[in-house]
């Protein structure tokens, strides 16, 4: 029996396939793969958070993670740029190209195309994204064998806490045994996703670092408008009592003026009043601690989304708008890029290995936007250039409009144009063998509608003779633009480089003799008009 060669992950790891359809880095009740998170967020100063980020340099992450997850449960502006960035990823058109046009390759592309066809990807692929946040994020694969064929089950997110990276390089993920021991991770079973933000260790690439100090300030910026708002938002109340007041009678007012913020209401003996005194300088002086926050959140934005014009645009705002929302594309564009290389090194190629083995090229997802095309301008070129000679295929021009191309006995539009004549080879209809007159006078009534169409139809006059032979002259002069050019277009990547190809080409037209040809048939069509003569 041919012992079956051992496989390798992306990194160089073993695959055994025991393993791969046990779950090995759920959540332990005992252990210390726990789902319960600490809250180093409180009570955070600069000091207490320098200290969170030495820790996680120095290899034990664990307090950054959690301080990470703290910051989108308790800003509600990170949180919705940062799952703006997530979701806009997580929702993009995705496709898979074939590595060839083999029918085997085919095959291998077919089968993760219907696998992503899955209403649990989107979210899937959130979660993956986690590492836009925390820099890194890691997703067990629960493969499953059930059919006879390897298949991903699903992708389970894995709480980032639960890992460590190896001391030697900081960036290796080790997962955490129950009992506290760190064991390397087992080939083909994880999806390792880095998404940095800044050049460096993964632990230090995320935006939750990033936006730490920012959070912080914000945070220490909120209590002291709060603390503002209690002690001066609200008018300051003096109670007055008379001269015969009891003590009794002073415990009463005081109660009242300090009860009647949160109560609204109060009651003093008859001779006692109470006056409301309002700062005149409350609304400016809260106005910068709404300064200052909105200032902090528009730094997050640009850390997190590139811009600011798509969360904090003012109206008529000096480049809001449309530059903004090419820089947010840039980033989604990388971030698309980024998943997809994730998926192809990690997921397609360990499954096309586990089903079929190791091949010299892979299926490969993508993900991203369709680049816009401008069809308008393709549609009318050919429709110039193709009466010039310009072959086009037609099942390019069938996807870039996005039709598919016509199915076997389909019913087709068509050019509305009338139909020729029919030509008969033989006896007229109706016309009998022995050349006897034909019954009904059928032959009779086709002949007479033959001798209609033919005299409905235009006669060729020396003015169309005369087009005819001023269009045969005109073939030397553009046969330099169009030889070749099918070619060239063919190996286009963009409308942009049609654009230039078909000014190139122009360029080299000989546009004096073009103009000359053009008014010599212009004034022979004239001749030809007046004397109604054939022109040679």
């Amino acid at each position: 029996m041919a012992k079956v060669p051992q496989l390798l992950d992306q990194w160089g790891r073993p695959i055994e396939r025991k393993v791969l359809t046990e779950e090995i880095a759920g959540p332990t009740v005992t252990g210390v793969r726990s789902p319960l998170t600490g809250y180093p967020a409180d009570g955070l100063n600069p000091e207490r958070l320098a200290t969170i980020l030495r820790e996680a340099d120095s290899g034990d992450p664990l307090r950054y993670l959690e301080l990470a997850e703290t910051i989108e449960e308790r800003d509600l502006h990170y949180v919705g740029v940062l799952g703006t960035r997530k979701r806009a990823i997580s929702q993009l058109e995705i496709t898979v190209d074939a590595a060839s046009d083999a029918a085997a390759d085919v095959a291998m592309a077919d089968m993760v195309r219907a696998w992503l066809d899955r209403d649990e990807l989107a979210d899937e692929l959130f979660q993956i994204l986690d590492a836009v946040g925390k820099g890194y994020s890691l997703t067990e694969i629960i493969w499953e064998t059930s059919s006879g064929q390897w298949m991903p089950a699903r992708l389970e997110w894995r709480d980032p806490r639960w890992f460590r990276p190896a001391r030697d390089d900081l960036t290796t993920p080790l997962l955490i045994g129950e009992g506290g021991e760190e064991k390397p991770l087992p080939g083909g079973k994880f999806i390792t996703a880095v998404m940095r933000a800044k050049s460096g260790l993964p632990v230090r690439s995320g935006l939750a670092r990033i936006v730490a100090w920012a959070w912080m300030f914000k945070k220490f910026d909120e209590r002291d408008w709060a603390i503002f708002t209690q002690n001066h938002g609200q008018p300051i109340r003096i109670g007055k009592y008379g001269p015969g007041a009891t003590k009794d009678d002073r415990a009463t007012l005081y109660r009242a003026v300090a009860n009647i913020a949160g109560d609204c209401a109060a009651i003093v003996p008859d001779g006692m009043s109470i006056e409301f005194i309002e700062s005149k300088s409350v609304g400016a002086s809260s106005d910068l601690y709404e300064k200052r926050a909105d200032w902090l959140d528009r730094q997050v934005s640009k850390a997190v989304l590139g811009q600011t014009a798509t969360t904090d645009a003012e109206v008529g705002g000096l480049g809001s708008g449309k530059e903004h929302r090419q820089v947010q594309e840039d980033i989604e564009r990388a971030d698309a890029r980024a998943l997809a290389a994730i998926l192809n090194r990690d997921l397609v190629r360990v499954w096309i290995d586990l089903e079929f083995g190791p091949q010299k090229a892979y299926p490969r997802i993508k993900i991203g936007r369709a680049e816009a095309t401008d069809v308008k301008l393709i549609v009318d070129s050919i429709a110039r250039l193709v009466p010039l000679g310009l072959r086009v295929q037609a099942s390019e021009i069938n996807d870039m409009l996005g039709l598919s191309d016509p199915d076997e006995g389909a019913v087709l539009l068509m050019p509305s144009r009338p139909a020729p004549p029919a030509a008969q080879a033989g006896p007229p209809d109706g016309a009998a063998d022995d050349g006897r007159p034909p019954v009904g006078g059928s032959a009779a009534r086709g002949r007479e509608e033959a001798m209609q169409q033919e005299q409905s139809r235009p006669a060729r006059d020396s003015i169309d003779r005369a087009a005819d032979a001023m269009l045969s002259d005109w073939e030397p002069l553009v046969a330099p633009i169009v030889a070749g050019l099918a070619e060239e277009i063919g190996a286009a990547t963009s409308v942009d480089d049609v654009r230039a190809l078909l000014a190139r080409r122009f360029v080299d037209l000989d546009v004096a003799a073009l103009t000359e040809q053009l008014a010599r048939a212009a004034f022979a069509a004239r001749l030809a008009g007046e004397a109604d003569e054939d022109l040679v």
